[in-house]
């Protein structure tokens, strides 16, 4: 382990407070100073803003540049997406302009099947707090400037939890989902390195809605925020149904409005950008509410 830094000059589309609180990630925390930090893999890694700078402070074990590139998804060029979704109509336009500096992150597969399990009909506080006790019990300690911080259990780490266990670190109704899940992909039925093969997301979609507590929010969380990297998806949860009711369907009751009737018209609408456009979406109504 070593201590790195890392700094981007005049980098555009990355504001850390739209990256890291637009719903993406759980294991992400605000500094006084206003800087992020957090665990990608085996590293803590601390993300400062200062004028047109970018600075990564880390401690770990990878190499902080090529971490940040990939993490960060550097090499797409969100300017261009930006501009391309503007064109859509005002609503949209607004939207970026207000969360203009966010990024999808590239986070590990495995990481974020289970932390997005464990955010079904949750709050972002209970979830980070349930990971973090996950990662303290059976992650690996990494200390760093008097802190001390968990790394995210591996497979072969979180399948030594029990479901009581699992319990007892507030999973809920989780418990269980979390402990299938994680037997299902420690014995290879569903292989984690075929989904990054499979080029078809309907495919790839099909086979994590077979992981327990993976209903189709989840999945499509999964497909947009992890590694598989996927566009095409248009994860609906209350904010967004309510943001795409009131700009565009304008139904008085609002439960009555069909997910269907949501993902025809953010494919009409968006494209194979439609998951960049919701992550625009519910930063702005879920900000501004």
């Amino acid at each position: 382990m070593q201590e790195q830094k890392y700094i981007l000059k005049n980098i555009s589309s990355f504001e850390p407070k739209h990256i890291f609180e637009c719903g993406q990630c759980f294991r992400w925390d605000e500094e006084s100073d206003g800087s992020y930090t957090g665990i990608v893999k085996n590293n803590v890694i601390n993300v400062k803003k200062v004028d047109n700078e970018v600075i990564f402070s880390s401690f770990g074990a990878d190499n902080l540049e090529k971490l940040v590139i990939d993490y960060f998804d550097l090499n797409r060029n969100y300017e261009e997406i930006k501009t391309s979704l503007s064109k859509v109509d005002e609503y949209l336009e607004n939207s970026i302009k207000y969360g203009s500096g966010i990024r999808i992150l590239n986070q590990d597969l495995w990481e974020t099947i289970i932390s997005f399990i464990i955010s079904a009909n949750n709050n972002i506080p209970r979830i980070k707090g349930i990971i973090n006790r996950l990662s303290y019990k059976y992650g690996n300690k990494i200390e760093w400037k008097g802190k001390e911080y968990y790394t995210f259990p591996t497979v072969e780490e979180l399948s030594k939890a029990t479901v009581e266990d699992l319990r007892k670190a507030g999973l809920g109704f989780r418990d269980v989902r979390v402990f299938d899940t994680t037997k299902k992909i420690l014995e290879k039925q569903v292989d984690l390195e075929e989904l990054h093969k499979e080029k078809d997301t309907k495919k790839v979609r099909e086979t994590l809605l077979t992981l327990s507590g993976v209903g189709p929010k989840v999945a499509d969380c999964i497909l947009l925020f992890s590694t598989l990297k996927r566009f095409d998806v248009f994860p609906i949860d209350v904010w967004v149904r309510r943001v795409m009711n009131d700009l565009y369907i304008k139904n008085e009751d609002e439960s009555k409005v069909n997910k269907k009737e949501i993902e025809k018209l953010a494919k009409e609408k968006y494209g194979d950008l439609e998951g960049i456009a919701q992550q625009y979406l519910f930063y702005w109504k879920r900000d501004t509410a």
